[in-house]
């Protein structure tokens, strides 16, 4: 069965998002060192921190030092996350290389109150309260498209499930907002930052939009993988759109990430990117990703964090789909995971290892 998939926009979110939830005591070299490697691997879009308070967010702390030291490529679009006026005068310093005006305005409102406040020390109502700002800031300065976004989407682990009908009611007066503006929706968002996505109810959300706005034509997804279903989801995202869409998703080398307010901290993780586009490459679609280079990534990341990652690509290797690549038949017993490395490293990887046969095995 052939299918017509979405225009895929990858952000790399691992300096960000996968940073902010790891230890502090990550050097600047080491961030440095990954930064360079992720603009090697092909990666389109790249965020490279967020300038934030280091007082809630110290992992952030030394962001401008590693700006300063990294190789920009001029293939690669580096982004940050900005928070307000004092992070924009701070990233004007690295402008170029960082691309910090391109944005599209967005109106935005969390499910779950208890979230916000826990993340940003405001409410939901307040987050209402700040739409109107949002849409004259749009009209002065020309805005040409908008678009609507709901946080905490499918659920929260302090308040249970959301349903398509509350996503839909936030959806609906976010629309009205921009269009009594004159400004046209072209994106509907749904970010996931307590890992309550479900393929079926992702699939669900997005066939509603399309019903409700066939002029929506690019979906963003920020989805989180607590519960394993942040791949899957996309999958599902992927199936209901066809080219004539536009599907933006963030992910992480390694699958790491997480909120500290959400109650699962590094547990939370992300779509590992080297899984995802493992999978993008068996689907058959060419992506200008080189899934090796980010195996590399993911490697010098378990360095720097003391630990494994999350994805599993960087663990077992890439499917082996032609003949110099299909594993030794005559290799021992692979028990470990640092003998399941073998893929990259070769031979040495399992030496030592338990020949349980008779006699060498022939294909």
């Amino acid at each position: 069965m052939q299918f017509s998939w979405p225009n895929i926009e990858w952000r790399e979110e691992v300096m960000r998002e996968g940073m902010q939830i790891e230890s502090t005591n990550i050097s600047v070299a080491d961030k440095v060192a990954l930064l360079n490697a992720l603009s090697e691997t092909g990666l389109p879009t790249i965020v490279v921190g967020s300038f934030v308070s280091p007082k809630y967010t110290p992992q952030m702390a030394q962001i401008e030092k590693v700006l300063e030291a990294f190789t920009p490529l001029p293939n690669v679009k580096y982004t940050a996350l900005l928070v307000n006026e004092r992070s924009y005068e701070r990233a004007q310093a690295f402008s170029p290389p960082l691309t910090i005006n391109d944005s599209t305005p967005v109106l935005s409102a969390h499910l779950c109150d208890i979230f916000t406040r826990r993340n940003f020390n405001r409410s939901q109502e307040t987050e209402f309260q700040s739409w109107p700002k949002i849409v004259a800031t749009a009209k002065e300065q020309g805005a040409q498209q908008a678009e609507i976004r709901v946080a905490a989407a499918w659920g929260s682990n302090f308040s249970g499930a959301f349903t398509l009908s509350q996503r839909m009611d936030i959806l609906k007066r976010e629309h009205e907002i921009w269009t009594k503006a004159g400004i046209p929706v072209t994106t509907a968002g749904f970010l996931d930052p307590m890992g309550w996505c479900l393929p079926h109810r992702v699939e669900e959300q997005l066939a509603a939009i399309k019903e409700e706005w066939p002029d929506i034509r690019r979906f963003y997804l920020h989805l989180h993988n607590a519960r394993g279903m942040a791949l899957p989801a996309a999958y599902a995202a992927m199936r209901i759109l066809d080219s004539s869409y536009t599907l933006e998703i963030d992910g992480t080398v390694g699958g790491i990430g997480g909120c500290p307010y959400c109650g699962t901290g590094q547990a939370t993780g992300m779509i590992a990117t080297e899984d995802f586009f493992h999978m993008l490459d068996g689907i058959g679609l060419e992506t200008g990703v080189d899934v090796g280079k980010l195996i590399n990534c993911a490697w010098m990341l378990e360095d720097m964090i003391g630990r494994p990652v999350f994805g599993s690509t960087s663990k077992a290797g890439p499917r082996p789909t032609s003949p110099e690549n299909w594993f030794d038949p005559n290799m021992p017993c692979v028990e470990t995971m640092s003998q399941a490395k073998h893929f990259k490293l070769g031979p040495k990887a399992y030496e030592g290892g338990i020949y349980p046969w008779k006699e060498p095995i022939g294909l």
